[in-house]
């Protein structure tokens, strides 16, 4: 089937046009941060993975799906140039331009002209409108997405209407948005004084089965910080928040669905966490 790309005005709308019957509109949730704070009042130069955010964008593409990029303030979000490897695109030269030529042709990074909206605008337009949302990783979510408040409430709206909600890497830290409290949530963490599962609020995701990068796979990527530290590990936040947590050995992919929730543990997991959102826009 032919498809051109496409670009609405009104809500930033992105993809390519579809006729099929079960065509659908996801919602790709990104960070506005381009650093991550570390102890010691250290920051770390992060962003978005680039085949985290683009192996799915382009599958969804593919498959006639049309795309909508937000995040929390509206900027443009910011690739993690340690990602333009093409070792997260299977050492594939060729795919990883291919790729890349999508992220440039959609202008996402573009201070002047990226289609990005604000989550502000996405809840004025209303949540109906969105059949899935999909947050990939890169360190940044750590920085802003584990807190917000409109990103909160809208994975709450989608677990409540049980709509497809897929998160890989460090993206998964963003369900910590819809706790009660989440940032005195995380300064527990940080402090080392964050209770068992069983002490914290009631949390929407409690019991449910998921992945994420997994705590020995941050500890064998500490070079990458220069000799910083994290505050606290996603891993280990998501199972104080009441996750039931799986991982693989280290940089292998790793995929759990359970309900409307789909998580990938790692850059490797990425194509597997979109075939699986795309199996469940299928249904």
């Amino acid at each position: 089937m032919q498809t051109t790309l496409r670009h609405a005005v009104a809500g930033a709308f992105l993809g390519l046009a579809a006729f099929a019957a079960n065509a659908a509109d996801v919602l790709v949730v990104l960070s506005d941060e381009s650093q991550l704070a570390l102890r010691g009042q250290r920051t770390f130069d992060t962003g978005f993975y680039a085949n985290e955010l683009m192996q799915p964008v382009k599958k969804l593409i593919d498959a006639g799906h049309a795309v909508t990029f937000a995040t929390p303030l509206g900027k443009a979000p910011t690739v993690d140039r340690s990602s333009l490897n093409k070792m997260y695109f299977g050492d594939d030269e060729a795919q990883m331009r291919q790729h890349l030529d999508l992220l440039d042709k959609l202008q996402l990074t573009s201070t002047t002209s990226s289609p990005v909206v604000s989550l502000a605008r996405v809840e004025q337009t209303g949540y109906a409108r969105y059949d899935a949302v999909y947050i990939p990783g890169g360190h940044a979510p750590m920085q802003d997405l584990l807190h917000s408040a409109p990103l909160g409430r809208l994975l709450s709206a989608f677990h409540k209407d049980g709509k497809p909600t897929a998160l890989v890497c460090h993206g998964p830290i963003a369900l910590l948005s819809t706790l009660a409290q989440p940032r005195q949530f995380t300064q527990a963490l940080e402090s080392g004084t964050a209770g068992k599962p069983r002490t914290m609020p009631a949390w929407i995701y409690a019991g449910y089965k998921m992945t994420v990068i997994s705590n020995k796979e941050e500890d064998a990527a500490k070079p990458m910080l220069n000799g910083g530290e994290m505050k606290f590990t996603p891993q280990t936040a998501l199972e104080r928040a009441g996750g039931v947590y799986s991982s693989v050995p280290d940089w292998q992919a790793h995929v759990v669905v359970d309900r409307e929730l789909i998580t990938g543990q790692n850059p490797a997991s990425a194509n597997a966490v979109a075939d699986a959102l795309l199996a469940q826009l299928a249904r």
